[in-house]
């Protein structure tokens, strides 16, 4: 898989942090780690690697790293079921690395906690975007404390509280990632009234909006699945063709 990587030559024109950034590589094939590593050194990244699930679960667990890239494929314990053991420890985002190209396995991995998902045809430059719209959300996630309290959300059976960025339907708690959860809020805000795509990638991912275009619908996809919502007749997401997505008014 170590080929399918393009190993552009970007670092040259990036600004590097002023705090490093730990974050962590599971992957199986050793070259393409270091390819990576190499790539994320110079811009503020300190890369730690792991190359069986086993390693790579307990060195998440044991650390305090800002993100993980996870390799579906891996010997001894898959990245499924690695991702399923780390949400049940910690909310770190998890972007999946997978050489599989069916829309089953994206949301599969977005289904049990990824925050997004990347395959292995992948460039550096859009490695480096999600990676940092992934950890950007985590921190923006932690930092609502200090921002104006937002008053709950309320829409029929579902409740959306921003202050402590938690979900409902009724009195069952939705688990959603961080990306799930923006997706619902960004939705929910504007409840009644449709939201192209632009303006949801826009919501939820910042200036990196671009790389998500052709995700977006995965995600929306995940979170039906979470909402028990059936596109054909949706309680709460209704999909607008050509245009975008609405949440349906309660």
């Amino acid at each position: 898989m170590t080929k399918a990587i393009n190993m552009q030559q970007e670092s040259t024109i990036e600004v590097k942090p002023t705090a490093s950034i730990p974050i962590i590589i599971i992957d199986d094939d050793p070259k393409l780690c270091e390819l990576i590593k190499e790539y994320l050194d110079p811009l503020g990244y300190e890369v730690s690697t792991a190359h069986t699930g086993t390693e790579g679960l307990e060195k998440v667990l044991q650390g305090d790293f800002s993100a993980v890239i996870l390799d579906v494929m891996l010997p001894g314990m898959d990245g499924f079921e690695v991702l399923k053991k780390i949400r049940h420890k910690s909310n770190v985002p998890v972007l999946m690395l997978t050489g599989r190209g069916e829309e089953a396995d994206r949301v599969v991995g977005l289904e049990i906690g990824a925050d997004d998902y990347l395959p292995k045809t992948f460039s550096t430059r859009e490695l480096l975007a999600r990676l940092r719209a992934v950890t950007r959300r985590s921190s923006s996630a932690v930092s609502t404390e200090a921002e104006e309290i937002e008053p709950e959300i309320i829409n029929g059976q579902l409740h959306i509280s921003h202050s402590s960025r938690t979900a409902a339907l009724g009195d069952m708690p939705l688990k959603l990632t961080s990306l799930e959860y923006d997706l619902l809020l960004s939705l929910a805000r504007a409840r009644g009234r449709v939201k192209s795509r632009e303006q949801i990638l826009e919501d939820i991912a910042g200036r990196d909006y671009d790389v998500f275009d052709r995700s977006i619908d995965v995600h929306i996809s995940a979170l039906r699945q979470k909402l028990g919502d059936n596109p054909k007749d949706p309680t709460y997401i209704r999909t607008i063709r050509s245009v975008g997505y609405m949440m349906v008014k309660q």
